[in-house]
């Protein structure tokens, strides 16, 4: 199996936090909004080897735009500013990654064409920077399908005016057709887009919606159909159809996200035992493992990992399964292989220093201090990582790297106050001067002093010229309106 065409980035820009069940769809955090966001590396994996080739295509920096995974059952996709949505619904409702790369590259197409001021009068001003603040508690793990989703997203609640919606059309009709273009330009079949709103149209008339065209923020289905079809059709690339090797891997993801997020029930009615195909052993051991039938679950997923011993996301959920179940120090070897596998993933790395300063012992915890800073290094702004690592410090009697740690771990989660009370805490504990950690925790300092009531800068702290860190984003660019917008909610 193939994982990656495409080194994943660095650094994620958006997402600074981290809950357990950290590569197998633990929510990461929700607002007032009701967004609830995903952290899996396989998934997101997934989504950037399909939608880095388009955004390279439409003129866009991969590395500059953030592909967020919603939890959300709902058929829906966003985009505004740098940031790109999925909902867990798109991907299941999808039939092949053909039609999500046409969503993905209709969403490209708001990003190129600057749709972002829509998403300014119609999103709540809450912006993807507040989903930040609240981090679930470690040790947390996925359980059933979130009622939570992105409805006060929708125009309908903010937005009242007709031209208004007349220039959103507009907007759609335009992401639409530069889908098509830079489809095109890498060589893929645009039919993804014929086939998805195909089923949307057959939705409409089946449930029989009786909805007024001028009342929606996007063209109906069947509007959107017509539009697209004449140029569709006629792109040289129109026939060409996924490999089997593509569609196993989209039925893979969709086992998967079914398995966390549906009820384990459906699950296994959905997935038998007398399907012994890769995807339902996925899908089932996950089942099991939300049933707290870990020797069932172990079975399931173990049949995977010695079939398919190069794949780190078995391995990986192996360990998962074994580590929340209180089998610690057994879960510290698959989650080694899977970092061995996958060695610049920050996610694996987490997940492998949590089962080594579970061991405690002093050699294990200086292996957890190791793979936790390679994490922060991967992912400089995942407030978990950094949690983490100050209970290693901790653990190891260093007061004062776990203090600076956790400011670190405050600062990338928003928390500036308190960010700015370890740093200063850090400083006190004796750190050298002109050691990194001293110009780490100046920098922290600095950039979270408050403009008024401040308490005075520690000595030496105002005259070391800093390098400013880079801010938690409160930008103004929040997450353009979803799209496409499907009545009742969409997917069950």
């Amino acid at each position: 199996m193939a994982y990656s065409r495409f080194q994943k980035k660095p650094v994620r820009k958006a997402l600074a936090s981290f809950t357990a069940a950290l590569t197998a769809l633990a929510p990461l955090a929700a607002n007032a909004q009701g967004i609830s966001l995903l952290r899996d590396a396989e998934i997101e994996q997934y989504l950037e080897d399909y939608s880095y080739p388009i955004f390279e295509a439409a003129g866009l920096h991969p590395e500059s735009i953030e592909i967020l995974i919603v939890n959300d059952s709902s058929m829906n996709a966003f985009a505004g500013g740098r940031y790109m949505g999925i909902n867990t619904g798109m991907i299941t409702f999808v039939e092949s990654p053909n039609e999500l790369e046409a969503v993905i590259a209709h969403e490209a197409g708001h990003l190129k064409a600057n749709h972002t001021t829509r998403g300014q009068e119609a999103a709540s001003n809450a912006g993807v920077p507040m989903l930040l603040g609240l981090v679930l508690a470690a040790g947390a793990i996925a359980a059933g399908a979130p009622d939570a989703g992105v409805g006060l997203l929708g125009l309908g609640q903010t937005v009242g005016t007709a031209n208004y919606l007349k220039y959103s059309r507009s907007q759609e009709s335009t992401a639409d057709q530069l889908s098509i273009t830079f489809l095109d330009e890498v060589g893929h079949s645009s039919k993804g887009a014929l086939d998805l709103w195909g089923r949307v149209r057959n939705y409409q008339i089946v449930t029989g919606q009786r909805l007024n065209p001028y009342l929606l923020t996007h063209p109906l289905a069947n509007t959107r159909l017509n539009a697209l079809k004449t140029r569709t059709e006629s792109s040289p690339y129109f026939d060409r159809k996924n490999s089997p090797e593509e569609m196993h891997r989209l039925h893979l993801i969709q086992a998967k996200i079914k398995g966390f997020l549906e009820d384990p029930n459906t699950v296994l009615r959905d997935y038998p035992l007398s399907d012994q195909s890769e995807p339902a052993h996925y899908a089932r051991s996950v089942a099991y493992y939300r049933y707290s039938d870990i020797d069932k679950a172990l079975k399931e997923v173990r049949t995977l990992t010695e079939a398919h011993p190069e794949n780190p996301y078995y391995t990986e959920l192996e360990g998962q399964i074994l580590f929340e179940y209180g089998r610690t120090d057994e879960a510290i070897d698959p989650h080694r292989k899977s970092v061995e596998l996958a060695p610049n993933n920050a996610l694996f790395r987490i997940n492998l220093g949590r089962a080594l300063l579970a061991n405690g012992s002093p050699a294990h915890l200086r292996q957890a201090e190791a793979e936790l800073k390679r994490a922060t290094a991967l992912e400089r702004d995942n407030s978990f990582a950094w949690f983490e690592l100050a209970r290693v410090y901790g653990a190891q009697g260093n007061e004062a790297l776990a203090n600076l740690a956790t400011a670190e771990s405050k600062f990338h989660a928003g928390d500036k106050a308190a960010a700015n009370q370890f740093a200063r805490r850090a400083m006190g504990m004796g750190i050298a001067r002109s050691t990194p950690e001293w110009r780490q925790a100046a920098d922290i300092i600095l950039a979270t002093q408050p403009a008024e009531g401040a308490p005075p800068l520690p000595s030496g702290v105002e005259d070391s010229e800093p390098k400013p860190l880079p801010q938690p984003e409160e930008t103004s660019k929040t997450p353009d309106v979803p799209d496409p917008v499907i009545v009742d909610g969409g997917a069950d």
